[in-house]
């Protein structure tokens, strides 16, 4: 192996590789895949694996390939074909041209059926689904052999024949490899290698209406496509027997290897395939590309970057069991990436008139503000300043609690920017006595940038001028589910899962002009809010839509 290799820090999958290549096993490039169905949309569990197989092929100077599993014709649909393949390459995982596809393997996977069954390896079973699952047995019971096990040669290749001609309705008989049903390993015991489905495939039409099963396809594409090392999270580990069983009984040369590293979960979601779709059928959430989900797609809707995903799974490192990571390293990861990446704007959430009394009226100026006081690359921008401005409801207290350095009646505080203000007089609705507007004046010497140092003041707060300020709607996140554990459930009652204030929309808030060309996925950060990211499911011309991606507080920096 090269020199840069070998100075490669080792997790037990480089091990291995690294031992492969000493020993000189392959006569090929390190080829490592991954391999979804296309039945549904990546999640943040799939961006690990991703990442682990596209990483340890570019370590070792290999190939990656993505291979579509389409055996099943009842599931799959070139909707997510498409959506995966943008997905992975908005991870920045990109196969490139390596792009494969399981059922164009078909002739190669059936006449690699018809090869065990001449070796009086497998054979064609009509017991029901029900009466296979009873006849396996149990994890302390053995199974026992189906009546079916032993029919000849002939039989075997005539029936599995006329399955693949259509004679037999979808069901009526499965091919079974003939192994043991005596062995303390279930999947050994003589599992269903292909069954009949009558139904229009999304790329073979119907060509074929016999498909192989999973266990069986998946390590002969590998071979077909030169695998060295199929990559794969921990819940395969207990199949390996199969795929190694599989390889051994075709006699491939030089074959592929199976191994397994954890499965990634994340505290306070769903990263079950079949649990998400409950949720998206069930219209618990907004579709496939709801922020709250941890679907790649929405993830990027909310505004997580690539770069961030990569450096949180980085941060893991290769795990070897099942994991559960607090969500919290995730926002930890994407607040890293941003802080120094993206402009940072004065947003007013919850707004507060004010008017600046002896402003002049009719009059506005431009104060200049830094757009990343971390990054000076980004620039200044000029900000309008009026004589009325909105301000946070919370960032004035009448009577101020102890600490609270903002704005209160009679007491002086900083605009971002701009000046200092004064608070005079408070005016109330009648009926509810709820504060509608503060009355204010300003300090006209103590503009920011002109050195001012008369007097200071304890507190600043952001604002944003009334006759400039752009309308939006802001979209606030929390954790989609209440109970971390629920998941562990079989059958989750959504209805008492789901957290209530998962989403909170605040319509109306005013944000600065700088926004007014903001283009969907744009990303900002609203001062002491967080970090914001243009909608792109609900932002039109007439409105914007901002959802947020983290607050501000980092949670995981304070426990770590």
């Amino acid at each position: 192996m090269c020199k840069e290799n070998e100075t490669v820090s080792e997790h037990f999958i480089d091990k291995l590789i690294h031992d492969d290549l000493q020993a000189g096993t392959y006569n090929r490039d390190i080829c490592t895949r991954f391999p979804p169905e296309p039945n549904g949309y990546l999640h943040i569990g799939s961006a690990y694996a991703i990442h682990t197989n596209y990483m340890t092929a570019k370590k070792f100077k290999g190939k990656f390939h993505l291979r579509f599993d389409d055996t099943n014709p009842l599931k799959e649909d070139m909707e997510y074909v498409n959506a995966i393949i943008d997905d992975i390459n908005w991870l920045g995982n990109s196969p490139g041209d390596n792009i494969f596809y399981g059922s164009d393997y078909s002739n190669e996977i059936f006449n690699a059926a018809v090869a065990l069954i001449k070796k009086g390896k497998a054979y064609v079973c009509d017991l029901s689904p029900e009466e296979v699952t009873t006849y396996r047995g149990t994890l302390t019971e053995p199974g026992k052999n189906s009546p079916y096990r032993n029919r000849s040669v002939k039989d075997n290749l005539d029936l599995f024949t006329d399955m693949k001609n259509g004679i037999y309705h979808s069901g009526a008989k499965v091919l079974r490899a003939k192994i043991d049903m005596g062995s303390p390993n279930i999947n050994l015991r003589d599992p269903v290698i292909y069954r009949i489905i009558h139904a229009e495939h999304y790329r073979t039409g119907k060509t074929w209406c016999i498909y192989p099963m999973y266990d069986f396809a998946h390590p002969i594409q590998d071979a077909i496509e030169g695998i060295t090392h199929s990559l794969c999270s921990i819940e395969f580990k207990d199949h390996r027997p199969l795929y190694e069983w599989v390889m051994n009984e075709l006699s491939i040369c030089e074959a592929p290897q199976q191994r397994e590293f954890g499965r990634l979960n994340i505290t306070g979601v769903v990263t079950s395939k079949r649990y998400l779709k409950q949720l998206v059928a069930g219209k618990y959430v907004d579709g496939w590309d709801d922020p709250r989900l941890p679907t790649i797609r929405g993830l990027r809707r909310r505004g997580f970057t690539p770069e961030s995903i990569r450096s949180f799974i980085e941060e893991i490192g290769l795990i070897r069991h099942q994991n559960m990571v607090d969500i919290a390293m995730l926002e930890h990861s994407v607040r890293q990436d941003l802080k120094a990446k993206v402009n940072s704007i004065m947003a007013v959430v919850n707004p507060l008139k004010v008017v600046i009394t002896n402003y002049p009226e009719n009059h506005s100026e431009c104060v200049t503000i830094d757009n990343n006081s971390e990054n000076d690359a980004l620039g200044k921008r000029n900000v309008p300043f009026t004589r009325i401005v909105y301000i946070e409801k919370d960032d004035f207290m009448e009577q101020p609690s102890k600490g609270f350095h903002r704005l209160t009646l009679h007491a002086e505080v900083r605009l971002k920017g701009a000046y200092f203000i004064t608070c005079n007089e408070v005016i109330k609705d009648e009926q509810t006595g709820e504060i509608t507007e503060l009355r204010c004046t300003y300090d006209p010497k103590t503009k920011s940038g002109t050195g001012f140092t008369e007097r200071k003041v304890k507190g600043t707060i952001h604002w944003v001028s009334a006759q400039h300020g752009i309308k939006a709607d802001i979209h606030l996140y929390e954790k989609l589910l209440m109970d971390n554990d629920r998941m562990k459930d079989d059958s989750p009652a959504w209805d008492e899962s789901i957290n209530p204030h998962s989403l909170l929309i605040v319509k109306d808030c005013i944000v600065e002009p700088f926004v007014e060309k903001a283009l969907p996925e744009d990303k900002f950060q609203f001062i002491r809010h967080g970090y914001f990211c243009v909608d792109k499911k609900y932002t039109t011309n007439d409105k914007l839509v901002f959802n947020r991606i983290v607050p501000l507080k980092d949670t995981w920096r304070k426990n770590t």
